[in-house]
């Protein structure tokens, strides 16, 4: 079993759908992969209508994570592995995406405290609309 503090879980709407373990070597062609998006992401992301010209680390992980939950709902497996990579690697101390889709509206937590007990997490909301192409920071 994968010791609680490695992994890093994306749960959509109370069910793990995937599991990243942090205890894993990284390859080098992945590690350069996550450079790229954050070359990519230096010229800013947009959140929402809101565009964040010098997006820091918790802007990155919210665009990072609108997207990972995107492509999971696109069957885009190799983008949804991508995305949970840069949030597990960037981010050691995130322990969970957790996301809440009703209708066409997603909410999502970025818990940073607790792995899977939702009553006890703390973390930032991303919402969106999955009909428009990007997400709402709230």
């Amino acid at each position: 079993m994968i010791p609680m503090s490695d992994t890093l879980a994306v749960v959509i709407n109370g069910t793990k759908e995937i599991e990243y373990d942090r205890g894993k070597p990284l390859p080098e062609k992945q590690r350069a992969y996550l450079d790229t998006m954050d070359s990519k992401m230096d010229a800013g992301v947009t959140l929402d209508v809101v565009t964040i010209e010098n997006p820091d680390r918790l802007e990155r992980a919210q665009f990072v994570a609108a997207e990972l939950l995107r492509a999971l709902l696109q069957d885009r497996e190799d983008i949804a592995a991508a995305m949970c990579t840069y949030l597990a690697i960037r981010l050691p101390d995130l322990r969970q995406v957790t996301a809440n889709i009703q209708g066409e509206l997603i909410s999502t937590e970025l818990v940073f405290d607790e792995q899977t007990d939702e009553s006890k997490t703390s973390g930032v909301l991303v919402q969106f609309d999955a009909s428009r192409t990007s997400p709402t920071k709230h």
